[in-house]
């Protein structure tokens, strides 16, 4: 069958659109051609719907066929779901229906049948289930709308620094060094599985962050990101963590910690705007089928003011929810801790009831690289904290002095293998300040996904590897 095709989208496009020049083009198509794949398919004796999705748009399209036109009728009406068809038919808009218009079949092409097997059929699947057929999932209403998300998601990021005057950095993958010492790394070994005489010639790892290679090119083109894989060997099976993740890591020059939550704050409102406005359908069916509160909730972050609140001040908070007779999981609450996802959700959900910068942590708990206050106690660090999730981004204002720097690597035992890192502050570097954020966290948090391994494609975690 060969004739002019269109997208499904196109079409939605055509009949939505007030410009006039769509319209015209809408009233010239008589006949059009699509090529789908068939989600539902049903049959009442002489006349037959099928809703089809060709993959260009969240909706499907409806097809209408009659058996006084169509040829081979009984044919058409067995296609089971799953089944990639060509169809050629008259386009009738529909306004007084549920959808604006549909397509009256006159002729079709069975390209690709399923098997009397195919697991996806019309009737609700756990998430569960889905995970363990990744390369079908795609294809349920859940997974098309997460992976269009994440698509859009991934566009919004780059729009948003390009549009703010960053430029893009490739950071490596194999990497000599850990980034913040955590040794949580994926040896890279050759076959004689010998780091020290190796391809390398020393131990090298899949890269746990791109933050120290990006800083760099912040001292020679001001504000840089970079945007990739990253890998961590943790043995944490949790609904937030992968073994590997993509992570967002901007970099700005001649900038500090406020800077750098003035830019946190652009940024995280840019890619809520963008998933509002640009994935409407998508968010309807999270906001249906996935969490109901979830429209409301990222209205809510989207005309906030972000707050900003020491971590001193938390610790003062959670001390006082104490008295006060709330009881937390983790309840040894001390000047020091590691703030749980239970505390910063108090914190951000009771507290402020908003978005939250928790700044200034103790020193201990945060990386060699963040610059020290004045106190010798704290770090210029922040995390913005978020209503149901928690944490959302991390960042810091970076360490410049020369020897306050080498004096904490060399506290922390990183100095080696980091001269080169050391010099950056050597050659004429300045205040600079970074971020990060985890991309797969964000989708979850914009989607009302629960778990991490339902907005990766294909998820990597401790357990066995299928694909």
């Amino acid at each position: 069958m060969e004739y002019q095709g269109v997208t499904i989208a196109d079409l939605y496009m055509l009949v939505y659109s007030e410009d006039p020049e769509y319209k015209k083009i809408l009233s010239s198509l008589k006949e059009v051609f699509v090529e789908g794949w068939v989600r539902t398919n049903r049959d009442n004796g002489s006349i037959g719907f099928i809703a089809l999705n060709d993959g260009t748009c969240f909706k499907n399209c409806q097809l209408v066929y009659d058996e006084k036109v169509v040829e081979d009728y009984k044919t058409l009406s067995h296609i089971n779901t799953g089944a990639a068809i060509a169809v050629k038919g008259k386009l009738v808009l529909t306004p007084q229906a549920k959808q604006p218009f549909e397509i009256n079949v006159d002729e079709f092409e069975l390209v690709g049948d399923v098997a009397e097997d195919y697991p996806l059929q019309k009737k609700a699947h756990s998430l569960e289930f889905l995970r363990e057929i990744a390369h079908l999932r795609p294809r349920a209403n859940t997974f098309n709308a997460v992976f269009r998300m994440r698509n859009t998601m991934s566009m919004a990021i780059h729009e948003f620094f390009q549009s703010e005057g960053f430029m893009y950095v490739h950071t490596p993958i194999i990497t000599g060094n850990d980034a913040e010492g955590a040794g949580n790394t994926f040896g890279i070994y050759t076959n004689d599985k010998n780091p020290k005489t190796d391809f390398f010639g020393k131990e090298v790892a899949l890269t746990v962050s791109g933050q120290l290679h990006v800083e760099p090119f912040a001292l020679a083109f001001r504000d840089v990101y970079t945007f990739g894989p990253t890998f961590r060997a943790e043995h944490s099976n949790t609904t937030r963590h992968a073994s590997e993740f993509w992570m967002v890591e901007p970099e700005l020059a001649f900038a500090d910690l406020n800077d750098d939550m003035n830019c946190i704050e652009s940024c995280i409102k840019h890619c809520i705007d963008v998933a509002l406005h640009e994935c409407r359908d998508e968010m309807d069916f999270f906001n249906n089928f996935i969490d109901k509160t979830l429209k409301d909730r990222l209205h809510h972050v989207l005309h906030s003011e972000f707050k900003r609140l020491t971590y001193t001040e938390a610790i003062e908070e959670l001390k006082k929810a104490q008295q006060n007779g709330h009881k937390f999981e983790n309840n040894n609450i001390f000047w020091g801790m590691d703030l749980q996802s239970e505390h910063e959700r108090y914190i951000t959900e009771q507290v402020i009831k908003g978005p939250v910068f928790v700044t200034d942590y103790p020193k201990e708990m945060k990386a060699f690289y963040m610059r020290q206050n004045d106190d010798g106690k704290t770090v210029a660090a922040c995390d913005l904290l978020v209503p149901y999730v928690g944490e959302l981004v991390g960042g810091s204002q970076r360490e410049e002095r020369y020897d306050v720097l080498k004096k904490r690597m060399e506290e922390v035992g990183c100095l080696n293998g980091l001269e080169w890192y050391l010099d950056t502050r050597k050659y004429g570097g300045c205040p600079h300040a970074g971020f990060g954020i985890g991309f797969d966290r964000l989708l979850m948090y914009v989607t009302g996904m629960q778990n991490i391994r339902d907005v990766q494609p294909f998820p990597r975690t401790s357990d066995k590897i299928k694909y």
